[in-house]
């Protein structure tokens, strides 16, 4: 085991130092629990096998099925998910899907084959409103309890725990219009994902109260880097002079197509990410966006499951405020 994994790679991604993975690779009782979760964490991000004196908790198997994990929001809901469920007793077994891999599907088939008592799907086929809902039916009908995060889904009858997507938004509008700014566009993912409808409801509503004659465009392209460069390319033709992007990669993409136009963010153009991933404090110019409250909404959807499995009464879904953290990437308008 030791000759395959990489001490300081761990000690990097947990953020300890080598002789504490050490002990826990060991099984050494002298290390705290969460230092020890976050150990384990980092084995499972970083793909490598568990030993096996490490694999099993005495409450059985959770499986966390997430998107992939180059977007760096969701190694952190991964984190957070998977310390909480050890604290509970639970092993978390992490599925994490890239394109034209395993699909949703195909990882919930292995979790029954390995009897977990539970399944947690985090920005999954249920936050896409072109997906069927079978899956989820039959994990209704064999009775395996579920939830769903960040991406609240009426066809789907099991709580989901999400950033109030809508609100979000809002605050980065009143945030722009307090600076000055009117001509405000959005930068969004595909309009398919409840996530992206949410949002755009939310800019919609704010750019209606507090900037009626605005034109207030919006984009939809894709969830990346590339996509935040595309939407720009566009919203800078309409003259915008902030922008609204879905996600804090697609707001890295505005900021570099800004760059290669040649145009200054914030003195030029204003962005805001949504997020507020780790690095973000980091990028240049720092990047205002929208703190989504992940330990909030990790724990929520924990305990939910926790009390289904237990057949105990579980709350129905619930929305969690995100927080405004203003940084260097806007300005008020030059007009202003």
């Amino acid at each position: 085991m030791a000759d395959r994994i990489r001490l300081s790679d761990l000690a990097q991604q947990a953020g300890v130092s080598t002789a504490t993975v050490s002990r826990v690779l060991n099984g050494k009782e002298t290390v705290a629990s969460a230092t020890r979760q976050a150990v384990l964490t980092a084995l499972d991000l970083l793909g490598y096998e568990r030993p096996e004196k490490l694999r099993e908790h005495p409450g059985g198997r959770i499986g966390l099925i997430v998107p992939e994990l180059t977007n760096p929001i969701f190694p952190i809901f991964a984190q957070n998910i998977e310390s909480t469920l050890s604290s509970y007793g639970y092993t978390p077994m992490l599925c994490t899907q890239t394109a034209g891999g395993i699909t949703e599907d195909s990882y919930v088939e292995l979790l029954l084959e390995q009897h977990v008592a539970g399944i947690i799907f985090v920005s999954g086929l249920h936050a896409d409103v072109s997906a069927s809902v079978s899956r989820y039916e039959r994990l209704k009908e064999i009775g395996l309890p579920f939830v769903t995060v960040n991406g609240p889904n009426p066809q789907i009858a099991t709580p989901d725990f999400s950033t109030d997507s809508a609100d979000a938004v809002g605050q980065c509008v009143r945030h722009l219009i307090s600076l000055g700014h009117t001509s405000i566009g959005l930068a969004m993912g595909p309009e398919r994902f409840i996530p992206s409808q949410m949002k755009v409801k939310g800019f919609r509503s704010a750019m209606d109260s507090h900037a009626p004659d605005a034109t207030a465009p919006v984009v939809h392209t894709l969830y990346t880097v590339e996509g935040g460069q595309s939407a720009a390319r566009m919203l800078l033709k309409e003259g915008c002079t902030a922008i609204v992007c879905g996600s804090d990669i697609m707001a890295l993409g505005v900021i570099r197509q800004c760059s290669a136009q040649g145009i200054r963010v914030p003195e030029d153009v204003s962005v805001t990410g949504f997020d507020d991933s780790p690095l973000m404090a980091f990028s240049s110019p720092p990047l205002t966006t929208i703190r989504q409250p992940v330990r909030a909404i990790c724990e929520g959807a924990i305990s939910t499951i926790m009390a289904l499995i237990g057949n105990a009464h579980a709350p129905t879904s619930m929305e969690f405020h995100g927080e405004l953290i203003v940084r260097e990437s806007t300005a008020p308008h030059r007009g202003a």
